[in-house]
């Protein structure tokens, strides 16, 4: 497996992680590490259930289409729900190892793993090739996991739960920690419910973790872009000539240039404004 080696002092080792108390000398690094997009880690128990795997899925997908890089560790359950999640939506995915690049664990993920660097991200580990590894190096991964990212997700944890250490990890690296909460008869949420009840901000939905973290814009272009895709013809026409031009129009303007009926076009701008895309002002119709 071709690696790079990236020493704490390169210009290319992730800035946030470089921040934190304890910080990896070095990182092995099989594949690209994104540099320029928000970060966020989303972890959780190994044994997840069916809910807990989708809730992940579609935290990952949402944010792979905002262009958010997840990070997570690549163990069963949760994590591999994370990365596969995000690559799902072509978005590129961060796997933190607990062991050398060279020892994939587990095994099972070793297609997912290949998958993640085929697709634009990485899998990165402090271990050098052929260094044996051990049980508590899965425990201090965690905070590379944390220290990578601006903010962590857990979902689904028990009260025994690796992932309730990478969130503390997160709280000790100043990074905000978001849970997703589950029924209360169920144990395997007893952990996430601790991290409510100890300050950790609940959510339900990708768009509210991100509108927290200041997201906003990623969130914004993330909607306009579903809500532009489910168009009809007539609204993109309006849409498209609208940027074309790049002043307002009036309605009249707009039925002569575009050659469709008044009523028509009178329904589908009415439309569009209710959908947020364009607006109306005194000069006429413009995009929003």
């Amino acid at each position: 497996m071709s690696q790079t080696f990236v020493v704490m002092e390169s210009s290319d080792f992730p800035p946030l992680l470089r921040e934190i108390q304890d910080p990896p000398k070095r990182l092995y690094v099989h594949g690209l590490l994104p540099k320029s997009a928000p970060f966020l880690s989303i972890v959780g128990t190994r044994k997840a259930s069916r809910e807990g795997i989708r809730t992940a899925e579609k935290f990952a997908e949402h944010f792979a289409a905002m262009e958010v890089v997840v990070v997570s560790g690549l163990a069963m359950g949760i994590d591999t729900a994370a990365h596969e999640g995000s690559l799902n939506r072509g978005g590129k995915t961060v796997a933190v190892l607990g062991t050398s690049l060279d020892t994939i664990y587990p095994a099972c993920n070793a297609k997912l793993a290949e998958n993640i660097v085929q697709k634009g991200g990485a899998l990165i580990s402090e271990y050098a090739p052929g260094e044996p590894f051990y049980r508590g190096n899965f425990l201090r991964r965690n905070r590379i996991i944390s220290g990578l990212s601006s903010a962590v997700l857990v979902v689904e944890a028990p009260q025994r739960s690796g992932s309730l250490a990478t969130a503390r990890f997160a709280a000790e690296q100043g990074r905000e920690v978001f849970v997703t909460p589950g029924s209360l008869r169920d144990t395997n949420y007893a952990g996430s419910h601790d991290l409510i009840r100890d300050g950790a901000i609940l959510v339900t939905s990708p768009e509210q973790l991100a509108e927290d973290m200041g997201w906003r814009e990623i969130v914004d272009n993330y909607q306009r872009v579903n809500t532009q895709s489910s168009l009809n013809t007539e609204e993109k026409l309006i849409i498209n000539l609208l940027r074309d031009i790049g002043v307002p129009l009036k309605v009249d303007n707009i039925i002569e240039l575009i050659k469709l009926e008044p009523r028509m076009v009178s329904v589908n701008l009415a439309t569009l404004v209710v959908k947020g895309l364009i607006m109306e002002d005194t000069t006429g119709y413009k995009l929003k």
